[in-house]
């Protein structure tokens, strides 16, 4: 039978079977050591076949190729990835001015790891109900950049109930990994559109600022027809890996539309004359703060390794 991965708690994993219902599947050993660069051969949004073991339990013999992933540098073994989740529609990306702060080196790796596959970004601001004016105008500035690259954004507030219809339909008909640092609202989002899923929700440490994490695993929850939404661990850092130095601009988008305009072919857009990518940050046409993270992550290749 094939079945949909539901929950990976390490060694045994909840599949949801083509007869509707929910096994609990562990691997063959020899699917295990198969040669994966993952500390996890088996991710959240796998398709897989298994063989029904009795009646609530399976053996997964063989996974179905994956339409893409995201991964994230293991924090176990450095030199392996772990797959967060695959065969996403989207993923959605909750992110807080305060009470914790969102960095935007930490948004610009979570697009490019995305982009990385080509799955369509999404932004939720969320927490508007804490921001001064100040700060409501530097998140506008934020939402004007990065729709502007493609990425759909939008904001809202889930204990004044402030754009959650529109953070529903985004959803609708799609599998979404949902991600965040922790304290950012995941769960109590997700919990006012979904309230039968009683997601436990953290709270932010007033001196550090800074969320308790509550998920120590990813899931995969259905909200609706066809609607899964993926919750996943809070995330503190996203190291990249597989991705060499020459290509990390190519998941740029603003960086990709300039591709071939630079004089040299190989050009990295740090030192080289002639490059077209500082011209335009010059000029304003590329953002100075996307050019940082690209930097940063150009800097820190450890990371993508």
């Amino acid at each position: 039978m094939k079945g949909l991965v539901l929950r990976s708690t390490g060694s045994w994993y909840d599949v949801k079977g083509e007869d509707n219902r929910l096994y609990n599947c562990r691997t063959k050993g020899k699917l295990r050591l198969s040669g994966f660069k993952t500390t996890n051969p088996i991710a959240v949004g796998d398709i897989v076949a298994f063989e029904i073991a009795n009646k609530h339990e399976g053996i997964i013999t063989a996974i179905e190729e994956r339409k893409n992933y995201i991964i994230r540098k293991s924090i176990k073994n450095k030199n392996q990835g772990h797959i967060i989740a695959s065969n996403i529609d989207q993923t959605v990306l909750v992110a807080t001015m305060t009470f914790p702060k969102t960095s935007l080196g930490f948004i610009d790796r979570f697009l490019v790891s995305a982009e990385a596959f080509r799955i369509p970004q999404v932004i939720v601001f969320n927490k508007t109900d804490l921001l001064d004016s100040k700060a409501i105008a530097k998140q506008k500035q934020y939402i004007e950049l990065y729709t502007s690259l493609g990425v759909t954004c939008l904001e809202a507030s889930a204990l004044e109930n402030e754009g959650i219809e529109k953070f529903k339909d985004c959803l609708k008909g799609k599998k979404s990994l949902l991600s965040g640092h922790s304290g950012v609202g995941k769960s109590t989002l997700v919990n006012c559109i979904a309230p039968k899923l009683d997601l436990k929700t953290s709270e932010v440490s007033d001196f550090a600022e800074k969320g308790v994490h509550t998920t120590t695993f990813a899931e995969m929850f259905e909200i609706g027809k066809d609607t899964y939404i993926i919750d996943t661990p809070g995330i503190k850092e996203l190291g990249l890996i597989d991705i060499e130095d020459g290509e990390l601009s190519d998941y740029f988008p603003e960086m990709r539309a300039m591709i071939g305009e630079c004089r040299f072919h190989n050009c990295l857009h740090t030192h080289e004359p002639g490059c077209a990518i500082k011209k335009a940050i010059e000029e304003g046409i590329i953002a100075t703060s996307r050019y940082k993270s690209y930097l940063s992550m150009l800097e820190n290749d450890d990371n993508r390794r």
